[in-house]
């Protein structure tokens, strides 16, 4: 089985991500973050922006960092630009590095869009991982461009007025297929051949251009469901649609790497996930409404080949 070869390879190779940080019970991210460095391997520097990622202890404690390879400390505006210069002045210096950013969804969709953008119109030599867990979860919480339709939040409330979050979702992989990126793909942990495959092509791809990996990480804190449920509910994601596993390069266009031409309803995910549980029958429909219209541009896109691009879209 290609999950056994996987393990049985990978497995033998050192965690480059130190035990016994501050992750929270059951947290996705410190999982991907393990699997993604043992991937990418330790000629590696790291960009950790302000977030759940650092605050595991990513970028250390009391002096002493908490993965084994050289890691940094932007700001949430400057990610992908300073990470660009890391890589320019490695490669001057004549030293083959991945540079590699692991950043949140409100560092990467929000506040640090700009750097993002810039680094991937110039098709700078990063491999940026955007670790998806729908919200700003290391300071309380509070909605970001990611956060879904309907979900609570601490600053999109669920009482006698408020009833979630009021917009839908910023489709960030989708912006990066309008960049043109060298790779963009959409990833989960619940299917790890898949993420696998996706993480040596990104690796890759980051050699000669701008690789996006957006990787979907549900939050055991900020979305209300017991820590033991974890990959479960990641699963629910992908098997709903609710999460649509792709990849993009612009030789290629955009395919499909698990069919969405059979999903389930998507009330197995919402039911599984406490952040919803406040749902209403509108609220209910507007969201499978919502996700029939994505699906729908996703398997136009991936119809038309290379051509799923920025110039696509905009027809």
């Amino acid at each position: 089985m290609k999950s056994a070869r996987i393990y049985n390879f990978y497995g033998e190779l050192e965690d480059l991500f130190v035990p016994g940080l501050a992750g929270c019970q059951g947290c996705n991210t410190e999982l991907l973050i393990r699997h993604v460095l043992r991937a990418v391997g330790p000629e590696t520097v790291v960009a950790a922006p302000p977030g759940c990622i650092p605050g595991m202890g990513t970028v250390g404690y009391n002096g002493k960092t908490g993965t084994k390879v050289p890691v940094f400390h932007p700001l949430l505006t400057n990610t992908a630009s300073m990470l660009a210069g890391v890589r320019r002045t490695y490669k001057r210096k004549g030293r083959d590095v991945t540079a590699l950013a692991l950043a949140g969804d409100g560092g990467t969709a929000d506040v640090g869009f700009q750097s993002l953008s810039g680094a991937a119109e110039r098709g700078e030599e990063i491999l940026y991982v955007c670790v998806d867990n729908e919200g700003y979860m290391n300071t309380g919480m509070q909605r970001s461009g990611c956060t879904p339709f309907g979900a609570w939040t601490s600053t999109t409330p669920v009482g006698e007025r408020g009833h979630g979050k009021t917009q839908d979702a910023k489709n960030l992989p989708l912006l990066m297929v309008m960049h043109r990126c060298a790779y963009v793909a959409t990833a989960s942990t619940a299917f790890m051949e898949d993420l696998y495959d996706k993480l040596a092509r990104a690796i890759e791809a980051s050699k000669s251009g701008f690789a996006y990996l957006h990787i979907y990480s549900p939050c055991t804190s900020g979305w209300r469901f017991p820590s033991q449920a974890n990959i479960e509910v990641a699963r629910k994601a992908v098997e709903t649609g609710f999460v649509a596993l792709w990849e993009y390069t612009p030789a290629d266009g955009l395919r499909f790497t698990r069919s969405i031409d059979a999903v389930r309803p998507v009330d197995e995910y919402l039911e599984a996930v406490g952040k919803y549980r406040h749902l209403d029958a509108a609220q209910v429909e507007h969201i499978q409404a919502h996700l029939k219209k994505d699906l729908e541009l996703l398997r136009e896109l991936a119809a038309r080949g290379p051509r799923a691009d920025a110039r696509a879209l905009a027809h």
